[in-house]
């Protein structure tokens, strides 16, 4: 009979998700990771395997609790266009009030070349498109309402966003110019006919 875990298992894969993000994966020892998780590198690794496997579980727990709950508030709270608005304009506030510039975990990751090594790249590849399918998802559902043009396609649409997006939280570490990034994000968006991100801001206050 497999005797109890005598540890906190979300707490440590909170402390190793802070480990990965400050140093990146491939900066981030076993020697971090046990001081951050104040566990013996024996039970680390008998609960969640490798340093690859914990990786991944501590990435997971990021998006968790940050990119897929906050997906799933904006196309609960606004309109298809009004919702892809919104996410930029908070992950503009984020970026501006991120001190420690410690950026974006996943795109952190998508910056490491570790990443091709250790076979990483299918899994954080498949996070990326979890993104892109809410900027497609969103685009579709606004054309189909009249929102925004029918003539824009989606696919090309969507592709520009994450673009858009990823260079937005690489800057954002070199430096959070926050009016650089607004001026970034609203010529995309006058070109794809989507809300201001005035209005997104506006209608965040309202609620």
């Amino acid at each position: 009979m497999a005797r109890p875990r005598e540890f906190d298992e979300e707490r440590a894969l909170e402390a190793a998700r802070d480990a990965f993000w400050e140093h990146g994966y491939e900066g981030t020892s076993t020697r971090d990771l046990v001081k951050y998780t104040g566990l013996t590198q024996p039970s680390l690794y008998n609960a969640f395997g490798d340093k690859r496997a914990l990786f991944r579980r501590a990435l997971e727990h990021y998006l968790d609790h940050t990119l897929r709950s906050r997906l799933a508030r904006l196309e609960d709270e606004f309109t298809p266009a009004l919702a892809v608005t919104a996410y930029f304009a908070e992950i503009i506030q984020r970026s501006g009030s991120d001190i420690g510039q410690r950026g974006c975990m996943l795109v952190n990751s998508v910056l490491e070349k570790d990443q091709h090594a250790d076979g990483l790249q299918e899994a954080i590849a498949s996070e990326l498109a979890e993104i892109k399918g809410f900027f497609h998802r969103s685009i579709v559902a606004a054309q189909k309402r009249r929102d925004i043009p029918k003539g824009i396609s989606a696919d090309d649409a969507s592709a520009h966003l994450l673009t858009l997006l990823l260079g937005m939280r690489v800057l954002a570490r070199i430096g959070p110019d926050v009016e650089l990034l607004r001026s970034a994000v609203e010529v995309s968006l006058a070109t794809l006919g989507l809300p201001r991100l005035r209005e997104a801001e506006n209608s965040k206050r309202s609620k």
